[in-house]
């Protein structure tokens, strides 16, 4: 198996699975793999989430943030802290869903093409930061995360060879 599969299939596959687990979700989404990608410890995805304040915690707490924030507009107040907690059903295997395979194909469309088409961690961040819209933008809007400097800074880590 390639290294690029292992990297894909530990992030997405794992990683992110067992998050979407955790929280109850029928599918896998960005903020799942945003939350598998900062778990992973020495990653260099992880460092560079880690270097920009986003620690696991920082970005659930931010997802929370955005939650009560989209509900709020909905005209629906609740505090996340406050709802019971998912019950994980560890015999669901959550699907990829949308917002992983629109990220995927921005992870493969970023420049620089460093590495061809290799998807590792570094390069999953890049097509993360690359939406403008959803929730892992607006959580990480809500948490003051300057999304142009980190994807400035993921880019300069594949130039020098992170993946």
């Amino acid at each position: 198996m390639s290294s690029d599969a292992k990297d894909v299939r530990t992030i997405l596959v794992r990683g992110a699975r067992e998050v979407a687990r955790r929280d109850g979700s029928r599918t896998v989404e960005a903020e799942h793999v945003l939350v598998a990608l900062a778990a992973m410890e020495g990653n260099p995805a992880a460092r560079l989430l880690a270097d920009a304040g986003l620690t696991e915690e920082a970005i659930r707490a931010a997802l929370d943030r955005e939650w009560e924030q989209s509900l709020a507009i909905a005209g629906i107040a609740v505090r996340i802290g406050l709802l019971p907690q998912a019950t994980p059903d560890h015999s669901r295997d959550p699907q990829i869903g949308e917002s992983v395979r629109l990220l995927l194909k921005r992870a493969l469309d970023a420049h620089p093409r460093v590495g061809g088409t290799r998807i590792g961690s570094v390069r999953i961040l890049v097509g993360i930061l690359d939406t403008e819209r959803g929730r892992v933008a607006r959580a990480l809007d809500a948490a003051g995360v300057d999304r142009a400097t980190l994807r400035a800074r993921a880019t300069e880590a594949l130039t020098q060879g992170a993946h």
